[in-house]
């Protein structure tokens, strides 16, 4: 990739220190960021707001170390403060501990100069220079980093049209996907939330000559996001306000409907809560949904099946990722033919089974409890741009077998009680084929987990979601009781993907 270089103007210190909270939304572990320019150029103002942005402390003293030639700071990732002024040799640099702090963090170099060269190609470097009465600041260099620069400076420029140039700019929260969530705040308003969701970006081709995204029907930008927000809003369900949007980069600005969890202050399911938010889905559940929703004069999106189609080839991920990493070779033919005709014929199941909008992740990360509210304000609901029209029962198995959280089997079955007289008391329920589409789906959505959660280690180097695999494996042998599934409980027994004796 050739280089390429960002151009902008910095009126003031203010400016420069927003420049260093842009850039710190920017990096990751691994990234290297330059500082280059004279003495009194700004490079200490830029360098004391990138590490305060990522550090979320506006007072932290940041104090050149010029003399201690390093300083590292613990934030959202850690970020190393390296001063090469008085390196004596190039060779030097080697004794600082780069490579061991690009390892977990990030490093910001000013002097790079003093380096000879001997910095990676990856590096990013923002040079300073005196403009008129203020600076500027040009940033050059190659890559996923500078890609990312370009992208938080977009998201500046996009709160500027939205009235809010001076605000504060703080990482919030990742997830999964590409998707990542920042707080928003001036001083003497309330804080708000920026989505950044970048286009999905369709991977190679798995069947049909489609990727795995529009086989599984992923949303592919934001729009979806938007429209399903406003047709929840308009239901009576608790969802962001959206204040400001950009669908083609990806940018939206929320109200923030608050950060008290759903789960307790230890992290542990709370039965009432998981009642309420059950009695929630019952009442989304009863409703009419369009498929057609509308997220901007022009713009429609359409709510995609949750087909068979879909369901197989998320299945299939265990085969893929799972098996492989669990035994240490593929799956072989006989075992592909036997998982795809097993669960072609649970899937048959489901041509009777009840549908609805199925907002695909209803789980305890994605529920915010507001406590001081009533009725069903009471939940804020949050990341469900993956809604398809599915069986109804997906969403109840998502909660009550809840993939972040043990949920003990008691609340388990409060949870599905509770949703279970919340459709009887609204008129009526087939309770059998409820339990028969929540057994199915259940195994289902975690048969995909076990394999998402490999590939999340495997493909994208996040290990941190193999902690989950038991718990994991324990929702499935408790989905596997109904006997609607018994055919793949044995071949799922027989190879060891779940607990418990050989058939």
């Amino acid at each position: 990739m050739a280089a390429a270089a960002l151009r902008l103007f910095l009126p003031d210190d203010a400016a420069t220190a927003r420049l260093g909270e842009d850039l710190a939304l920017a990096l990751r572990a691994g990234d290297i960021l330059a500082l280059s320019g004279d003495l009194g150029a700004g490079k200490t103002t830029l360098a004391r707001g990138l590490i305060r942005a990522m550090a979320d402390d506006a007072e932290l003293d940041v104090p050149s170390p010029t003399f201690t030639l390093v300083q590292t700071y613990e934030g959202r990732i850690p970020v190393s403060h390296f001063d090469l002024y008085r390196l004596g040799a190039a060779s030097e640099l080697d004794e600082l501990g780069l490579d061991e702090a690009l390892a977990e963090g990030a490093a910001m170099i000013e002097w790079p100069e003093r380096a000879e060269g001997r910095l990676p190609a990856r590096t990013v470097t923002v040079t300073l220079a005196h403009d008129r009465e203020g600076r500027a600041a040009t940033i050059s260099g190659a890559g996923p980093l500078l890609d990312r620069i370009a992208r938080s400076l977009a998201i500046r420029d996009f709160l500027a049209a939205s009235g809010l140039t001076a605000a504060a700019r703080r990482h919030f929260t990742g997830d999964a996907s590409a998707r990542s969530y920042e707080t928003i705040a001036v001083a003497g308003q309330p804080t708000r939330v920026l989505m950044n969701a970048p286009a999905l970006v369709l991977g190679p081709p798995v069947r049909d000559g489609k990727a795995y995204a529009e086989i599984a029907h992923t949303a592919l930008s934001v729009a979806a996001f938007v429209a399903i927000d406003r047709a929840l809003h308009e239901a009576g369900v608790c969802v962001p306000t959206i204040l400001a949007s950009d669908l083609g980069q990806g940018f939206v600005l929320t109200d923030h409907l608050g950060e008290e969890p759903f789960l307790d202050a230890a992290g542990h399911p709370v039965e009432d809560r998981y009642r309420s938010a059950a009695e929630l889905l019952a009442m989304i559940h009863g409703r009419n949904w369009p498929t057609a929703l509308e997220a901007a004069p022009g713009t429609v999106h359409h709510v995609p099946p949750f087909d068979r189609d879909a369901l197989m080839i998320e299945v299939e991920l265990l085969i893929e990722w799972y098996i492989p990493w669990s035994t240490g070779a593929p799956a072989n033919q006989a075992l592909r033919s036997a998982f795809v005709d097993g669960w072609s014929a649970v899937f048959d199941r489901l041509d009777r089974a009840e549908t609805s909008i199925v907002l695909r992740d209803f789980h305890s990360p994605n529920i915010i409890w507001r406590g001081e509210r009533q009725g069903f304000d009471r939940l804020g609901i949050v990341d469900f741009q993956d809604a398809m029209i599915g069986p109804s029962a997906y969403d109840v198995a998502s909660l009550a077998m809840d993939a972040r959280v043990t949920v003990p089997p008691e609340i388990e079955r409060a949870t599905v009680e509770a949703y279970v007289a919340a459709r009887q008391r609204a008129g009526s329920f087939d309770r059998a084929g409820f339990e028969e589409a929540y057994a199915v789906m259940a195994a289902q959505r975690n048969t995909k987990i076990l394999g998402i959660f490999v590939r999340l280690d495997r493909r994208d180097g996040k290990p941190a979601y193999l902690r989950h695999l038991p718990r994991i494996r324990d929702y499935l042998g408790r989905a596997f009781a109904h006997p609607v599934l018994a055919p793949l409980r044995d071949l799922y027994l027989r190879h060891g993907f779940i607990d418990g004796p050989a058939p």
